[in-house]
């Protein structure tokens, strides 16, 4: 068993169960997948893009991930519906505990510059969404060996039903989150 779904069955639920007076061990909420997603626009003009930011994807991962394609066409930037402009990878289970073990542990100590993930990014159902500006954050990447600095977009989508729910699960399970500024 992974050391961060160890941690969330014996200290999160119990104190989830305690912050929020849940009466039932089914109420308290969990994670349920992370969606990892690379938007590659440029692969409309160099097709060899996305071969490349499949590589990136694929070694964050250990999954192979899904291109997505365009749902509709957009004259001003020559899209055409179908034409392939991103891809995902869906993590869950034992893969997604130890991703996440490795973002807050790993990951978000190589960032510069760290402060602390934004404490708004959730989107009204309790599930958060974070973005990092650049892939070589990540030990699986070899500086000298990736093409562009691309973004990469983290969703974490948890049972919650609010916004402080998640943030509640998220911060026990050791999320760095930015301290408030006073103003």
């Amino acid at each position: 068993m992974s050391q961060l779904k160890e941690k969330y069955i014996k200290e999160v639920t119990p104190a989830l169960m305690e912050r929020m007076a849940y009466q039932n061990v089914m109420q308290v909420p969990r994670l349920e997948k992370i969606v990892l997603n690379i938007g590659v626009g440029e692969a409309i003009q160099n097709a060899k893009a996305l071969e490349a930011a499949e590589g990136d994807l694929s070694a964050i991962s250990g999954q192979h991930p899904v291109i997505t394609r365009a749902k509709r066409s957009i004259a001003a930037f020559r899209l055409r519906a179908g034409m392939p402009i991103g891809i995902k990878v869906t993590l869950r289970g034992k893969r997604m505990y130890d991703f996440l073990d490795k973002l807050l542990n790993t990951v978000m100590c190589r960032i510069r510059e760290f402060q602390g993930v934004p404490r708004n990014s959730f989107d009204g159902r309790g599930n958060y969404t974070l973005g990092l500006k650049e892939q070589t954050v990540f030990p699986e990447i070899e500086y000298d060996k990736i093409d562009k600095i691309r973004g990469l977009e983290i969703s974490i989508v948890t049972t919650a039903k609010t916004d402080e729910e998640g943030r509640n699960l998220l911060e026990l399970l050791g999320m760095p989150f930015a301290h408030e500024q006073e103003e």
